[in-house]
């Protein structure tokens, strides 16, 4: 008999079958990106905040004066009180003029905040053009922008502004200070902005951008800058803390703003002469200096840890 008489054997499952989940995928139950992974880190530490409070603080003395004091800086001075110390009202005493410190010093963060925040500005936006342009289109253009950068690097820009504003002397403002300084000090933070965008343009999107048509200068502003943008932070704050130290150190100096700015570089220059009888009114405002430029730096130094994995993984 042949084979082909008996029909070939089906085999078939049975209907109720127990199924087993292989390769399942485990989602995370939150959301997670660069920003939110910062932030998660940065408010476990209390230095995030006694920084963020320190910087709240003088902000609003630079808002809002009134707030903190009701003593005027230069209309109640007397010189029966110079160099006086504290009494009922007067929480830090006087100054060689016999004006009330404390108003003098919360009066001046408005200045060597407008001049540090300016100067910022200006470094920044000048050092996220040229480094932008310089990392993302390379050739000559980068050849030349690099080796203007290395000029600008080459000099001190404390020394540069000493030199504009010696020029500029019948014109000393804020304005003026704060281009002086951030007019020469944009050349690191074109170097980080470059190094940055040599590695974004790398990735897979850009190519991605270029490929549906968009142009080079399109896919530059609306994928290279945005994902290359957070070193820049990091660099904006610590510049912030550096403009404030420049303004103070120029007018320490005498060349920043005019003697009857109110400024913590301008007091604390005018106090240096009364420095061994009454060393108060020069060891105030620099507290209030350094309290400030700290907590810059201090903040600018723990975002930057929080947006690198490696430094949260080595924790």
């Amino acid at each position: 008999m042949s084979s082909s008489q008996f029909p070939a054997p089906h085999y078939v499952a049975p209907i109720k079958t127990e199924t087993i989940s292989v390769d399942a995928v485990r989602v995370a139950a939150r959301k997670s990106n660069l920003w939110l992974d910062a932030w998660r880190d940065l408010r476990r530490r209390p230095t995030f905040w006694i920084a963020l409070a320190v910087m709240a603080v003088v902000i609003l003395m630079a808002v809002w004066p009134t707030l903190f004091t009701q003593v005027p800086p230069n209309n109640d001075c007397q010189l029966s009180n110079s160099n006086g110390g504290p009494t009922s009202g007067h929480l830090l005493g006087f100054t060689f003029q016999g004006c009330d410190t404390f108003s003098r010093i919360v009066w001046g963060a408005r200045t060597s905040l407008s001049v540090g925040l300016l100067a910022t500005a200006i470094g920044t936006i000048i050092g996220l053009i040229m480094g932008s342009l310089s990392g993302f289109y390379g050739g000559w253009i980068d050849a030349v922008i690099s080796r203007v950068g290395d000029i600008f690097f080459s000099i001190p820009y404390i020394l540069a502004a000493i030199v504009v504003m010696s020029v500029f002397s019948q014109y000393r403002n804020v304005v003026t200070l704060a281009f002086a300084i951030g007019g020469f000090a944009w050349a690191s933070t074109a170097r980080v902005v470059r190094a940055e965008v040599l590695r974004v343009r790398q990735a897979d999107y850009v190519a991605a951008s270029q490929a549906l048509g968009q142009t080079r200068f399109k896919t530059l502003l609306t994928h290279v800058i945005p994902n290359a943008i957070a070193p820049l932070l990091v660099v904006t704050t610590i510049s912030l803390a550096a403009a404030i130290v420049a303004e103070a150190t120029l007018s320490f100096l005498g060349v920043g703003l005019g003697g009857d700015t109110m400024s913590w570089g301008n007091d604390i220059s005018q106090a240096q002469q009364s420095l061994r009888i009454a060393p108060a009114a020069l060891i105030w405002p620099s507290i209030a200096l350094t309290v400030t430029v700290l907590a810059f730096i201090l903040l600018g130094e723990l975002i930057r840890d929080a947006i690198d994995p490696r430094a949260r993984a080595r924790r």
